[in-house]
Formats: C-alpha cells, sequence, structure tokens
C-alpha cells in the first residue's frame, strides 16, 4: 500500500491539535481505558483500518489486554470473555459505526443505557466518533501502519 500524502499529519496542525484534545477529553471522562480501546479496536476492524488496528491492538497490549480478548473481538457476541459494560459499549460502537445501516437502534442504546451513566453515553459516543473520523482519515489517505521487526 502507497500513503496518498506523505505525513498528512503536518498538513492538519489546527485539525491535529483538535483531536489530540477530544482524545485528552475522552480519556479523563472516567471510562475504562481498556473499554476505549475495544470500542476503537472494534471500530476499526469494521472499517478496515490496518493504521489504527496496529495502534490500538499495541496500546491494549501495553495495558494489559489479554491476547485472546484481542483475537476474539471479532466474535466478541459469541465469546464469554467480555463483560456485560464491554458488551453495550461494543454493540454501540458497532450500529455507530455502520450507522447508515442501523441507524443507531433504540434496543442497542437501551443496552448503553443500562451499563453507562448519561456523561458516560455522550464519552462513549465521542470516543466511536473520533475513532471513525480517524479511521476515515488513515485508511482515505492509506496511511501505513509501522511494521514491527520480526521475532
Amino acid at each position: 500500500m502507497n500513503p496518498r500524502i506523505r505525513n498528512h499529519f503536518k498538513h492538519m496542525p489546527d485539525g491535529l491539535k483538535a483531536m489530540t484534545a477530544l482524545e485528552a477529553s475522552i480519556a479523563a471522562s472516567g471510562l475504562e481505558h481498556s473499554l476505549i480501546e475495544l470500542v476503537k479496536l472494534r471500530a476499526s476492524q469494521i472499517n478496515g483500518c490496518a493504521f489504527c488496528i496496529h495502534l490500538h491492538v499495541t496500546d491494549a497490549r501495553a495495558h494489559g489486554e489479554s491476547e485472546m480478548r484481542l483475537h476474539m473481538l471479532n466474535a466478541w457476541r459469541e465469546s464469554p470473555l467480555y463483560t456485560d459494560r464491554e458488551r453495550a459499549a461494543l454493540a454501540w460502537a458497532e450500529a455507530l459505526t455502520l450507522l447508515a445501516a442501523t441507524g443507531a437502534p433504540d434496543t442497542d442504546f437501551e443496552l448503553v443505557k443500562a451499563q453507562f451513566n448519561e456523561a458516560e453515553q455522550v464519552n462513549l459516543t465521542l470516543a466511536i466518533g473520533a475513532i471513525n473520523l480517524w479511521n476515515r482519515l488513515q485508511v482515505g489517505l492509506r496511511a501505513a501502519h509501522p511494521v514491527d521487526a520480526p521475532k
């Protein structure tokens, strides 16, 4: 894959600053880091964003996420490895990532309401929106993920 624009970040200093501030706000929101990473990784899987998949797998592993939970994320509905809170967040992430097809159904939002207070609902929704924007930027401009050295 060839990047469409080399170092696209240098062309968006104000946008990058705004997105970084949004990410800092989400990180400080009180949502669990592991939950945020799972949501970002799942949206990135759906969007086929290799750059963000690499980033969020690396970050999740560095923060102690298990290999099996990362491997099973694509099949989270069939796996007992995720909590009810994580399941609600993942369903909401899928619904919002596939918004044109799902329309953000009330059934998925009811799951979110049962597990998250209103502030958490807003911050979770912001996190999902932010990763979808990052995915569109990286996929659209064909950003290449780092290649880890072979072991």
